[in-house]
């Protein structure tokens, strides 16, 4: 059944079958300084690096001495036995019955990793922090993770308090399992570059000498990001410390017959762009979704649209299980917004209220909200009214929602 702007999107439900936790090209292989890697066994569609032979994600090659010796005593199988023990304790976690990646790697022992490429993906606005990069990192396989995780990204620093190397930031994961290139051995991120100008918005802290910025010379204070531009600073070939995978919050549903409503305010796109992939453009996994998907994205200028074009194209060849609408909100106006009339994502979504509100109390449909804190009150401002309106309490919904894992936030 296809999803219609004429007709109402509840026509797409009951054919949905979503592509559950696990990629078909969850990769599990082991450098010789990781933790064990989960159990390819274990995870659903797991595969290993082509060319290698793996158990439990730890490498059949043995380190001469104490590997052969612990080999010839043990034996083959109270060693392999031993791994497996290993495996359940470091570098995974069960989520809903199932094992995905965790913390393979971690701030005192990251994975080095390097930029494959970087793209600046946005234009320039009348913002100070107009730039966002989209950026490809390679993980020679050795950082496996489920679409939903994301990563850590250690920078050299000084961060704000002057420590050296910066401390941790974590980013949502903006690429399916497989990678932008589908090998299975890359991860992409997007990134906005952090920059905060005295007069210009908000800046409390200032790590630029006064005068010494080349972009605001005159500026009492500015900041910029440590994190986000030595991310959006990185160059091919560069290095880059991963750590991570982690997260739970953002992963697919199992349920073959779920459908997906994303709500994205800027970079809160990643995890959304993760999931979208893997249903309607890798080839492992291309054409086995039969729901309905449909994205929100709100953004401050339409220069600010992140991946436009994707999901036009996408769109086009799923005419009836994606769609896809926007907020552009300097642009924009919405007479339901009473704050200062601006169209932001919840007005966007107002506009399809009631087909909508059909996908919302289905028990099978699964909301996800990844960007500015604001999307929780704007979710209950396009459903509060239509759930009192058939008898129920807002708060006690929402409740029912949560208990039945079908309602996942990230945001900050």
């Amino acid at each position: 059944m296809a999803i219609s702007r004429d007709a109402p999107i509840m026509a797409a439900l009951g054919a949905a079958a979503v592509v559950g936790l696990g990629s078909e090209a969850f990769v599990a292989s082991k450098p010789l300084q990781a933790q064990s890697a989960p159990s390819t066994s274990s995870l659903r569609g797991a595969t290993t690096v082509p060319g290698s032979e793996s158990f439990g994600g730890a490498s059949r090659t043995l380190a001469v001495g104490a590997g052969a010796v612990a080999t010839a005593v043990l034996g083959r199988g109270a060693l392999l036995r031993r791994r497996a023990t290993a495996v359940k304790k470091k570098g995974v976690r069960v989520v809903e019955g199932k094992e995905i990646p965790w913390n393979l790697f971690s701030p005192k022992a990251p994975y080095e990793g390097s930029c494959v490429s970087k793209e600046t993906i946005t234009s320039k606005t009348p913002l100070v922090n107009w730039e966002t990069c989209h950026v490809i990192m390679d993980h020679g396989g050795k950082v496996p993770y489920i679409e939903g995780q994301s990563i850590g990204v250690i920078a050299p620093g000084p961060d704000k308090k002057g420590e050296t190397p910066a401390k941790i930031r974590l980013y949502s994961i903006a690429s399916s399992a497989p990678g932008d290139d589908e090998s299975s051995k890359t991860v992409s991120l997007v990134v906005k570059r952090v920059v905060e100008v005295a007069g210009r918005g908000w800046c409390e802290y200032s790590n630029v000498e006064k005068g010494k910025d080349p972009e605001f010379p005159d500026a009492e204070k500015v900041y910029r990001g440590v994190c986000s531009s030595h991310i959006c600073d990185l160059e091919a070939g560069d290095d880059v410390l991963i750590t991570g995978p982690t997260g739970a919050e953002m992963l697919l549903p199992e349920d073959p017959e779920a459908n997906m409503i994303f709500m994205a305010t800027g970079t809160g796109i990643a995890p959304f762009r993760s999931h979208l992939r893997n249903l309607f453009h890798d080839k492992v996994s291309k054409g086995k979704f039969k729901g309905c998907a449909w994205l929100f994205l709100g953004v401050p200028f339409s220069e600010s649209l992140l991946y436009d074009e994707e999901w036009k194209e996408m769109q086009a060849e799923f005419p009836g299980q994606f769609r896809y609408d926007y907020a552009v909100s300097s642009e924009e106006k919405s007479e339901k917004n009473k704050i200062n009339g601006e169209m932001w994502v919840q007005h966007k979504m107002m506009e399809y209220g009631e087909d909508l509100w059909q996908l919302v109390k289905d028990p099978k449909t699964h909301v996800y909200m990844c960007g500015l804190k604001g999307m929780e009150s704007g979710f209950a401002e396009c459903f509060q009214e239509k759930v009192e309106a058939e008898g129920m309490v807002y708060t006690e919904f929402l409740k029912k929602m949560k208990k039945d894992k079908r309602y996942h936030v990230e945001v900050y």
